[in-house]
């Protein structure tokens, strides 16, 4: 059995995101499911502790009551068995936003990122936000760079463009033209892509919650989908 993917477009903890979040909350078994969130993204500028609490306080708001930050902002971290362990019995595992690249490199071929796979191969819900979305497909645009990069393959052919409804639409043109054929994802601030698996769990469908919309960029083709609908990639 697997778990569950949720993808935000950032502007998260606030707002109309209690949605994907509540729900994330039910996917990975209620209230008292061990929330962990990982901070990453947010090290390169010192903000990594602030940025974990606010995470924390978010989740807490939401009535979850065994939820940590952890301490993840580097590849020492990233390789510290302790923090693997309690990643791997999380139910729901959060990636905040921050520099792109920065956390994909520091999770990737890491035993943390390991230890996230077998929490999610063990139905937990990952999930994350803007950078923290980003990372999780095959490919992502590191703005820092002007550049793509490997990400981390839970969603295989496809990048996201956060903040769409703000600054992410804006990388769609060149980023069509430099990878043909992979689907790019747009999605708008405090809204998310959440994923359950229909058709005997063969086939995995999206649900658009929050705020704003998704907008799927493929094959040259545009494809608009509004809150509360649903699509398959």
């Amino acid at each position: 059995m697997s778990g569950y993917l949720l993808l935000e477009g950032g502007a998260e903890f606030g707002g109309q995101m209690n949605l994907p979040d509540q729900k994330a909350l039910d996917l990975a078994g209620g209230l008292n499911a061990p929330v962990r969130i990982i901070p990453t993204a947010a090290a390169p500028d010192n903000n990594a502790l602030r940025a974990g609490q606010n995470g924390v306080r978010w989740f807490r708001h939401l009535g979850a009551t065994d939820v940590q930050a952890l301490n993840l902002i580097d590849k020492i971290s990233a390789n510290n068995l302790s923090l693997a362990e309690d990643l791997r019995k999380a139910k729901l595992i959060y990636l905040l936003g921050g520099f792109t690249h920065y956390l994909g490199q520091t999770l990737k071929n890491s035993i943390c990122w390991e230890a996230v796979l077998d929490a999610f191969k063990n139905g937990a819900v990952i999930a994350g936000s803007s950078a923290g979305a980003m990372v999780m497909c095959q490919h992502y645009f590191d703005p820092g760079q002007g550049d793509v990069f490997e990400g981390l393959n839970l969603i295989p052919n496809s990048l996201v463009l956060p903040h769409h409804n703000t600054f992410g639409k804006g990388w769609a043109a060149r980023l069509s033209s430099l990878l043909p054929g992979v689907t790019l994802l747009g999605i708008d601030e405090r809204t998310g892509m959440l994923s359950s698996r229909t058709g005997n769990h063969t086939v995995v469908e999206w649900s658009i919650l929050g705020a704003g919309s998704v907008t799927i960029y493929h094959d040259g083709k545009r494809e608009h989908i509004p809150a509360g609908e649903k699509f398959v990639l």
